[in-house]
């Protein structure tokens, strides 16, 4: 907390990554932002009603089957109506004739738009939202731990300086000043440099691990569907 104050108020020296990790570090935050935009507006395009298409993600959270079959389309909806109109109307008749037609016709879409949605939904929406839940979520998760080593190991840096300069200041005034805290600043910077080595390797695993190839199979999939 104290080095990250230092660094946020006192521009205290910070540990910089190499170029090649910090461009790893922006990819991953581009490929995130994006994915997150196409996946709310692939969620939309499905269900454009914000209500259920938030029930539906509630229930699915849960892990709780809840049946959808009964729910009709708008088109199906619309077949519905026509339907029964022209029953009403009289299937022999000119009007009634006409309704039951296109009633039939409006069915036959909406059962199309239906095994769209499935289909989409099962084999593109859901593997993207996986993606952000799992890949990316322990991405972050290492980034925060990649961070707090990188603030213990500047802390370590820092204590390193002021022991060296106390040492010094007591050599300078012929004052006995043993070289205990050096040695223990030195000897915790080795252990906080070689955690901090460690987790950026972990995370770089991670980084470059991440794969559009499987998105685009994805978007393949939807578009021909």
């Amino acid at each position: 907390l104290f080095q990250y104050t230092e660094e946020t108020f006192l521009k205290a020296e910070r540990t910089d990554l190499d170029p090649h990790f910090e461009n790893l570090l922006q990819r991953a935050d581009k490929t995130e932002e994006h994915t997150r935009r196409l996946l709310s507006c692939i969620e939309s395009y499905l269900q454009p009603n914000p209500t259920i298409r938030m029930e539906e993600v509630f229930y699915e959270k849960l892990e709780l089957k809840k049946d959808h079959a009964g729910r009709l389309n708008n088109l199906e909806l619309m077949a519905q109506a026509m339907s029964e109109a022209g029953e009403e109307f009289g299937s022999t008749a000119p009007y009634g004739s006409a309704l039951v037609k296109i009633a039939q016709t409006e069915q036959k879409l909406g059962q199309a738009e239906r095994e769209f949605v499935t289909a989409s939904a099962s084999q593109t929406l859901l593997p993207i939202r996986r993606f952000l839940e799992g890949d990316m979520k322990t991405i972050q998760k290492e980034r925060k731990v990649l961070n707090s080593k990188r603030l213990d190991l500047d802390a370590c840096k820092s204590r390193l300086r002021k022991a060296k300069t106390v040492e010094s200041q007591a050599a300078a005034n012929s004052k006995t000043s043993g070289s205990f805290p050096v040695e223990q600043a030195e000897a915790d910077l080795r252990v906080a440099q070689a955690e901090f080595d460690k987790q950026v390797e972990i995370t770089k695993l991670l980084l470059e691990g991440i794969q559009t190839a499987h998105h685009i199979r994805c978007w393949r999939i939807f578009s021909e569907n």
